[in-house]
């Protein structure tokens, strides 16, 4: 592409598309590596069960079979942000999706048919499955270092909760229930294991946190870190899924070893649907106050997660729920508890938006259901409670940018909502149409969850003028490479395609802490701005020296140092002069950046994010009386950005958040039923197609946040955060009927609407 006067904020298309659009990218499930195995996983088919017995031998005897482990052969090494876990499970099973064997065969058919030879002798248990019959008195115990099937538990408060019932001339209360979904990335789960003639370990690895896994698994594995290299390629899809250390890992990291030879594991996709991790079910009990304008008083939630059989992320998510109760809007006084409870369902991990659509859903509907007992429309009161630049909320956060009152303005306008809300006619008999209106808040520059939440970055110009950026980060599919190569071009004056980024390989990047949190462009990018300007900084001192010119009237643009407008140098010139004059000096710099948040504290406060995202949709629904059916006819997102960075990238991050969204509200349900997953295949759930998407009309609010690379903060998360709460208040627009639990299917809205008398039942009552 021709290049822009500035690369910022243009429409730059992914440094990758060309070779992911031509077929040419090799993702870690086509890797294939000289004398690779194949591993597979013989999984529990109970849901809570003593092992008595399990016998190999007849796996061992099948055609192609070179090893078949068990947790009696190797050092079962607990792991998991609860340390409950292991590779192989010994003496019982929690869940169906438990590992008890693993194969290495020379196909994969024979390591599954090995998987299946073994012999399993189980002795049932009692199973439990509500979260809520978990915490009761003799319930079965998953855990005996957790009698209680208590892992964790919350509590956070701000200001008095007495006092702003006390102030409250309107109160709501609502128990809200959300259930499981699961990722759904169009690559299933897959690693490689290596190992090499000195005994060090190669991982082809889909993880997000490379450093944070490199570390984890040599514990596991007994390793140490150094011996361990991560390779992470391309990848098809993440979502969060890929966060934490699975089982699967470790195993074909032990099968390597006894074999001696790299041994790849790859899910099926039903074993995607049964082995992956899942968004939290939750069960929200909201009380939410406000005073005779609709200025808010108080929030009271009680929050009960469905933690599964283990503990992985998803147990941590009220670190990030708890934000959205506390900050999300002026809100004076907050209590916020949470019980996360061991169940024999399958264990949740993080996910996109990381427990804040369950939140936003509760928070966003209260909103709407308080405005309607004041008696004025929504966007009223939320304008009335709105968060502005230099809030610092009651649990700490600070909010040094903030596009909130902005984003609830531009929405509404896309939408027509005043003009519109309440006034819809139907497009067709037999159906209601409806606005309906949520916004959202969260982190948008990381969330420090480890001693370091920073990027190292490493810059080289080579003799020919082309850049190398060797940046910590991880690209997982988000674009990130391509916006890190604009912010380069920009400081060094450089075309876009004289920059590439490297980050695949820890023997070679410097420290991340990982993709998560909406960080990458926040941190990765300030980190990377500091090595490109100190690269800068450098070019511009060898040219004022060489053409003795005070330094701080030349710049770098066009591949040119520039005094004015007149081209003085060539940069791939200077740098050659650098490096084979006497000086000798190679053009190579390094930086690292580490943001301003802080760890919260015990109770739970503290700024944990340098900065905040914050959005806004406005969502036109139509339902059909007859089956109950929701048909999203457009959404509306304003989002503050802080700064648009990649105009083409933005949207297409806005676009999949919405569309995950709509298939959380509308169509989403792994279905759990007495720990077993009744629904694992993409013709029994059902995400939305092509043409069930809406247009998405967008608006980027530019916030210019003072902290950010170019302004900018990260909103790889946001987008998906609002939608199901815009989609049920539109409901309520067009019907009139409150809806409190996800997904809005055609039988619960049908349901719904005829209890409330709004439609007849088809069935006439039989």
């Amino acid at each position: 592409m021709t290049a822009p006067q500035s690369w910022i904020g243009q429409r730059v298309p992914k440094l990758d598309a060309p070779d992911k659009a031509a077929g040419r990218t090799r993702y870690v499930q086509d890797l294939v590596v000289p004398g690779m195995l194949a591993g597979a996983i013989r999984r529990s088919d109970r849901v809570h069960a003593r092992i008595v017995h399990i016998d190999t031998a007849p796996a061992m005897r099948m055609p192609g079979v070179h090893a078949v482990l068990t947790a009696a052969d190797i050092d079962n090494v607990p792991f998991g942000h609860g340390k409950d876990n292991t590779p192989f499970k010994g003496d019982r099973v929690r869940c169906v999706r438990d590992e008890i064997a693993a194969v290495a065969a020379d196909t994969e058919a024979q390591a599954r048919a090995a998987c299946a030879a073994v012999v399993v002798e189980y002795e049932n248990l009692p199973a439990v499955f509500d979260p809520a019959e978990a915490l009761r008195p003799g319930a079965p115990v998953l855990h005996t270092g957790h009698p209680d099937n208590r892992p964790f538990t919350y509590d956070y408060s701000h200001g008095d909760l007495a006092t702003g019932e006390q102030a409250s001339a309107h109160i709501v209360e609502t128990v809200f229930r959300l259930p499981f979904v699961t990722h759904c990335c169009l690559g299933t789960s897959c690693i490689v294991a290596e190992f090499d003639a000195r005994g060090r370990l190669t991982l082809h690895s889909l993880t997000q946190v490379p450093f944070l896994y490199r570390r984890d698994m040599a514990a596991i594995c007994g390793l140490q870190p150094e011996d361990i290299r991560v390779l992470q390629g391309p990848i098809g899809g993440a979502f969060g899924s890929k966060l934490d250390i699975y089982p699967y890992e470790p195993i074909a990291v032990h099968l390597a070893r006894a074999t001696g030879r790299p041994v790849r594991i790859l899910f099926s996709r039903q074993e995607e649907f049964l082995a992956s991790p899942t968004r939290q079910p939750a069960r929200i009990r909201l009380r939410s106050g406000c005073d005779g304008e609709g200025r808010l008083t108080f929030r009271d939630a009680s929050v009960l997660l469905d933690n599964g059989a283990y503990t992985s992320w998803g147990a941590t998510t009220p670190f990030v729920m708890m934000q959205t109760f506390s900050s999300l809007y002026r809100v004076p006084h907050v209590r916020f508890a949470t019980e996360v409870a061991y169940t024999n369902n399958p264990y949740s991990g993080s996910f996109r938006g990381y427990g804040n659509l369950q939140a936003t859903f509760a928070v966003e509907s209260h909103l709407d259901m308080l405005a309607e007992k004041v008696g004025i429309d929504p966007l009223t009161l939320r304008k009335r409670n709105v968060n502005k630049v230099g809030d610092v909320t009651g649990q700490g956060l600070r909010f040094a940018s903030c596009g909130m009152q902005k984003c609830l303005h531009e929405a509404a306008r896309s939408a027509g909502y005043r003009s519109r809300r309440n006034k819809l006619p139907p497009l067709r008999p037999g159906t209601l149409r409806g606005l309906g209106m949520a916004s959202m808040l969260h982190v948008g520059g990381g969330a420090k969850i480890y001693r370091s939440d920073g990027c190292g970055s490493v810059l080289t110009l080579d003799d020919f003028g082309k850049a190398t950026l060797v940046t910590g980060s991880t690209d997982i599919g988000q674009g990130s490479e391509t916006v890190l190569a604009q912010m380069v071009a920009e400081v060094l004056g450089l075309h876009i395609d004289r920059v590439q980024v490297v980050n695949t390989d820890t023997d070679v990047k410097p420290w991340d802490v990982g993709v998560h949190a909406s960080r990458t462009s926040y941190v990765a990018g300030n980190s990377a701005i500091l090595a490109a300007k100190q690269a800068r900084d450098k070019l511009l001192a060898a040219a004022a020296a060489q053409f003795g010119v005070p330094v701080e009237m030349l710049t770098l643009g066009g591949g040119h140092v520039l005094l004015g407008d007149r081209e003085l140098e060539p940069i791939d010139r200077l740098v050659r002069t650098l490096h084979f004059s006497g000086r000798h000096e190679l053009l190579v710099t390094h930086a690292y950046f580490e943001p301003s948040s802080v760890a919260q504290d015990r109770g739970f406060k503290g700024n944990v994010s340098p900065t905040y995202a914050f959005g806004t949709h406005v969502v036109e629904v139509e339902v059909e009386l007859d089956s109950g059916i929701v048909r999203v006819l457009a959404v509306h997102a304003a989002h503050d950005v802080g700064r648009v960075l990649n105009a083409l990238g933005i949207e297409g991050q806005i676009e999949g958040g919405v569309v995950m969204g709509l298939g959380y509200a509308l169509t989403e349900e792994l279905q759990v039923r007495q720990g077993q997953v009744r629904n694992p295949c993409f013709r029994d759930y059902h995400l939305l197609t092509a043409p069930e998407v809406p247009p998405i009309h967008m608006r980027f609010v530019e916030s210019a946040d003072p902290t950010g690379p170019f302004g900018a903060k990260g909103v790889g998360e946001a987008p998906a955060i609002c939608v199901a709460a815009a989609v049920a208040n539109a409901v309520f627009d067009a019907t009139g009927v409150r809806f409190t639990e996800l997904p809005l299917s055609p039988e619960r809205v049908l349901q719904g609407l005829i209890d409330a008398g709004v439609a007849a039942d088809p069935l006439g009552g039989l």
